[in-house]
């Protein structure tokens, strides 16, 4: 049976980690809305589709009926998550290091976010979760290899296909004289296209990691513990949608110095990112937005301004180790506590 809200409460109450990590996972929700789901309506909004307000409000709706489809679904995605370390069968410290991945998280993400800075969450979570794993005893041997080669192999092949994806739809749609009515049409289509994907990927990661500190609460933590509840997806999609609605201006405007688009070419970014994600969801590669939207901009656009793509680059490359290192020493302090 799925794990009801009832009884995810009960758990909650009876441990106060897992209150506690429930909390931050939803700030983590929230920041993830804010700063890494403006990226799928960045090219709308950059080619003077669609301002703003109204893009971040479709990007929300489309977030949480992503999220909703994931629950309905199932995934590979959540799966990896859910088992790509080892915290062992010791309730009290497996939460306090679940706790450390989270508030290494979000403090890495609120950081992105004050250099408007488009990093990724997806990362930011893994190498959060890997951090604090290692900080248990078997350090570095809690972290299972066969996620981690899924996550590597999404890396390569999201960045690498996104800009090949966007490049190549770019120049199909080059030659084809497309009325501008039409063009605005299929921008907002594709943007809450990406928008409902994000919820997809995202929404399993998320997800995982509340299934996995309930069932780390119990002392255990082997898979198919539980089905995806529908309360959950809900929350989820819910809180990601009201952090997209609340802001992300700055990331928008990070995505527009790298590649300025036009309607047509910003069509063929939303286009590549699009199959892009779609094939990572499907292939249970957990990718991240940022980077296969980043991606895809630069292949469908040309003559952007250098340092925001060096910034962002800079900030993908800092992103593994950086958050890794604030889960280990986070986790290394909750436990001494």
């Amino acid at each position: 049976m799925p794990l009801s809200l009832s009884e995810f409460l009960r758990h909650a109450a009876a441990s106060p980690a897992l209150a506690g990590t429930a909390l931050l996972l939803l700030a983590v929700i929230l920041v993830n809305g804010w700063t890494d789901a403006p990226n799928a309506i960045a090219s709308a909004v950059v080619s003077g589709v669609l301002p703003f307000r109204r893009a971040a409000w479709l990007a929300a709706a489309c977030n949480l009926l992503g999220s909703l489809w994931a629950a309905a679904a199932g995934g590979a995605v959540l799966e990896t998550v859910f088992t790509l370390a080892d915290f062992g069968r010791s309730a009290s410290t497996a939460l306090a290091a679940l706790c450390a991945a989270m508030t290494a998280i979000v403090c890495w993400a609120v950081l992105a976010w004050r250099f408007g800075i488009p990093t990724s969450e997806s990362h930011a979570l893994v190498a959060g979760l890997s951090g604090a794993a290692a900080a248990l005893p078997g350090g570095l041997s809690n972290l299972r290899p066969g996620p981690w080669l899924r996550v590597a192999g999404g890396l390569v092949l999201s960045v690498a296909l996104g800009a090949a994806l966007g490049r190549g739809a770019a120049r199909w749609m080059e030659p084809i004289k497309i009325p501008p009515a039409r063009l605005a049409r299929g921008q907002i289509l594709a943007a809450g296209a990406m928008a409902f994907l994000h919820g997809a990927q995202d929404g399993q990661k998320f997800m995982g990691v509340f299934l996995l500190g309930a069932a780390l609460a119990q002392g255990r933590q082997d898979w198919d513990t539980f089905p995806l509840p529908l309360w959950l997806a809900l929350l989820c999609g819910g809180v990601m949608a009201l952090g997209t609605a609340l802001g992300g201006k700055r990331i928008v405007a990070a995505l527009g110095r790298a590649a300025p688009l036009t309607p047509q070419t910003g069509l063929a970014a939303d286009l590549g990112g699009g199959l892009c994600l779609l094939l990572c969801t499907l292939l249970g590669l957990p990718v991240s937005t940022t980077h296969v939207k980043t991606a895809a901009i630069l292949g469908a656009g040309r003559g952007g301004e250098p340092s925001p793509v060096l910034a962002m680059a800079l900030a993908w490359l800092l992103t593994f180790p950086g958050c890794a290192l604030l889960g280990f020493a986070a986790a290394r302090l909750f436990l001494a506590l």
